[in-house]
């Protein structure tokens, strides 16, 4: 375990957040609970498992560098060791490499995919594992997940090395972080109408009643209050949370042309996420002859309104680090 990361004096408290299906996290926690317990006290990491009834749960780990990498390498040998007993019934002759995602605050992955790619392809080629950064942040957060696939020795080499780049480079603003929902759809509430988030689509809900809004979602709206740099028009019913009845407003912002692309996105791909995110409606003035900015005018209840500036400036921060990938 004492390889580069603790040899180059990073002994320090870390913490690496997993993203996992729940029939490996069911895996890791064992019978009773005894396999993560002995992961706890064979490392001296905090393991913690975020709440059940989620196809997808965090598994954090926090602590000093060499706790964390010793229960780091217990996960990708209980991994390891569930494909290999998996394939004792199998017809397949090759062995799958063991895969993992990691979650990482999207405003460190640009430091991570180095310009041009040139940090990714140095990462891959001196641990001969894959890495794949995940072009969109995961829903309702400001975080990407990173896909790491190979031998057990190689993952732990390679996430050796981004911890490395992270600790190089900490995440800049606020960073909201990526909760697993539910196995019932995530919903939103817009426009007084409740969507069902089902992957890169809204779809309307019978019941709009504001009871099923998901609090992260609230709380999103809530930082996006205070994260916004524009000040809002004032609004005599205040902040009501996600209700979309409150008073409508319009709010006009000036984004540079070269710009502007990252804001729409691949054939209206972002716009379209920002005002389904936000309920907001997003209008982009045609370009003006002479003129290297563009017009975008945001219609609609303040709190939509908040939420859609703090999606278009965060699209425009990722954009000028260089971590706007797509």
């Amino acid at each position: 375990m004492d390889s580069g990361v603790i040899e180059g004096g990073l002994n320090v408290t870390l913490t690496i957040r997993l993203l996992m299906h729940g029939k490996e996290v069911g895996s890791i926690i064992g019978k009773k609970g005894e396999s993560v317990k002995k992961m706890r006290e064979e490392s001296g990491a905090r393991i913690n498992i975020s709440e059940g009834n989620c196809p997808e749960r965090i598994i954090t780990l926090a602590g000093p560098t060499t706790a964390i990498f010793k229960a780091f390498s217990m996960i990708i040998e209980k991994l390891e060791e569930d494909i290999s007993s998996s394939m004792t019934n199998s017809t397949a002759t090759s062995k799958p490499p063991v895969t993992l995602r990691i979650v990482v605050p999207a405003s460190q992955c640009g430091s991570l995919i180095g310009k041009g790619g040139c940090k990714i392809k140095e990462i891959r080629e001196s641990t001969g594992a894959q890495v794949q950064v995940a072009g969109d942040m995961l829903p309702n957060s400001t975080e990407r997940a990173i896909t790491i696939a190979g031998t057990p020795q190689s993952i732990i080499e390679c996430v050796k090395q981004i911890c490395v780049v992270m600790l190089e480079s900490p995440p800049k603003g606020v960073t909201i972080p990526y909760r697993p929902k539910p196995s019932g759809s995530p919903v939103i509430f817009a426009g007084g109408q409740a969507y069902a988030v089902q992957g890169q689509h809204a779809i309307p809900q019978p019941d709009s009643s504001s009871a099923s809004i998901s609090p992260q979602l609230t709380k999103l709206h809530q930082l996006a209050m205070q994260q916004s740099p524009f000040p809002l028009a004032p609004s005599n019913q205040g902040f009501t949370g996600m209700d979309a009845s409150a008073q409508t407003g319009s709010h006009e912002m000036t984004i540079p042309n070269d710009l502007i692309g990252c804001i729409i996105g691949r054939q209206g791909a972002k716009i379209n996420e920002i005002r389904q995110m936000s309920g907001a409606q997003i209008k982009i003035a045609n370009p003006v002859e002479g003129s290297s900015d563009r017009q975008v005018t945001i219609t609609g209840s303040p709190a939509s309104i908040s939420l859609a500036e703090y999606l278009i400036n965060a699209r425009l921060s990722s954009e000028a680090t260089g971590l706007a990938t797509n």
